[in-house]
């Protein structure tokens, strides 16, 4: 019985392996709507865009351990619908692909853009190879970058073109970068980061409009005030890419709605992975849609393990890192889901730490800069639970390094 993927990226591609290596000898097509063989996503607003590199896209795979897994392969393929009942995906130019024992959805996430941007060349998201490719090129020490968005890609994009010479003002419409995940304390540490480098970073501002013909040649700001742009780039989040499944039944709502298993919830036969998953985290009481690396690589093997009947393998807490400016940032579990406990030094000097608790006092999540093994206390404490007073007397107290 066939397994067809939708998305070739690293949720889909995973799934693939990791069929594989649960003993799956069925036939396994997967579609990917870009042209390159899949490439991994965190170096697009990483290596690809740094002055160190070529910009070259870093494959998943090799070429040799893309053909071990004996995948029949459709680059190009956009999915247009989903007829469930007939087991079938019909491509955007009317091509219909089956599946028999599973079909496993992996489209990811598509970022969200101002209105109105269509029609000026210089205005750039950061989510596929292309657009890195094109946005790269723009990197030119002396001109001047407006980024819309404080989050991960705004973040990662401002210090890659800071490295380049390239003047950075930063839009964030919220108080401080990252304010809603984090908290307006820990933004505004963040936010160092990036004044220390040079950047000019503009919070609680919103974006009236784009100044140009063709070609943006500034930011109107909702105050009135105008930022001078060569180039702009917007981060202002993703969203799930559904709009394929419109008429498929399958239940949508941010997200592909799964069980435990990541089951699409109604179906025997259809999953979901990645970025566009919403599903019932065993470890929360609440469905979740976690849009990081970490948990599409994690969810390919979930899949599988599905598919092949086993037992499901341990599920982790949500993690995400970022490099930036040359320090390492790391988030471990759901920061949101608490309020800030503590928050000790800064980000620029690369000892930066922030960890959050629920009404009781129990660790739900922690933010660490250039210092792993403080977070891999913090992962261990969080899923016991442990009370951030017990946690701050055993490993603060009895190491004041950590302070």
């Amino acid at each position: 019985m066939s397994v067809l993927i939708v998305g070739a990226s690293v949720a889909g591609m995973r799934t693939i392996q990791a069929l594989r290596a649960r003993g799956f000898e069925g036939e396994i097509t997967a579609l990917g709507e870009e042209s390159h063989v899949p490439y991994d996503k965190p170096p697009l607003s990483k290596e690809m865009l740094a002055a160190t590199t070529s910009g070259e896209t870093v494959p998943l795979m090799t070429s040799e351990a893309l053909a071990t897994l004996d995948v029949d392969l459709r680059l190009g393929v956009r999915a247009a619908s989903l007829d469930a009942a007939r087991k079938t995906v019909v491509s955007d130019v009317g091509e219909e692909y089956r599946y028999g024992r599973a079909l496993v959805i992996a489209t990811g996430a598509t970022p969200r853009e101002l209105p109105g941007t269509d029609a000026l060349e210089n205005v750039y998201t950061v989510r596929t190879a292309d657009d890195v490719a094109r946005l790269r090129r723009e990197l030119v020490a002396g001109r001047k970058a407006v980024v819309i968005g404080a989050g991960f890609i705004g973040a990662e994009f401002a210090a890659a073109a800071t490295a380049h010479g390239v003047e950075v003002t930063m839009v964030e419409a919220q108080q401080s970068p990252l304010a809603l995940q984090l908290g307006a304390d820990v933004g505004n540490a963040l936010a160092g980061l990036h004044t220390n480098a040079g950047v000019v970073v503009l919070t609680g501002v919103s974006v009236d409009k784009l100044v140009g013909t063709g070609r943006a040649s500034a930011v109107r700001l909702a105050d009135g005030r105008e930022i001078p742009a060569d180039f702009v780039v917007v981060g202002i989040g993703a969203r799930p890419a559904t709009d394929w499944l419109a008429s498929s039944g399958l239940p949508i709502a941010d997200g592909i709605n799964c069980d435990e298993s990541l089951r699409v919830i109604g179906t025997s036969d259809v999953y979901a992975a990645g970025d566009v998953a919403r599903w019932r985290h065993p470890l929360y009481p609440e469905p979740v849609r976690i849009e990081h690396w970490t948990n599409a690589n994690e969810h390919a093997d979930a899949v599988a393990a599905a598919i092949m009947g086993e037992p499901a393998p341990r599920v982790s807490l949500p993690y995400v890192w970022s490099d930036q400016y040359g320090k390492r940032i790391q988030i471990i579990g759901r920061p949101a889901s608490g309020s800030l406990a503590m928050l000790r030094g800064e980000a620029h000097t690369g000892d930066l730490v922030a960890c959050y608790t629920d009404r009781d006092g129990a660790l739900v999540g922690a933010l660490v800069v250039d210092n792993p093994r403080l977070l891999m206390q913090f992962r261990k404490a969080v899923i016991a639970g442990e009370q951030y007073e017990h946690f701050e007397r055993r490993v603060f107290a009895a190491d004041p390094a950590q302070t």
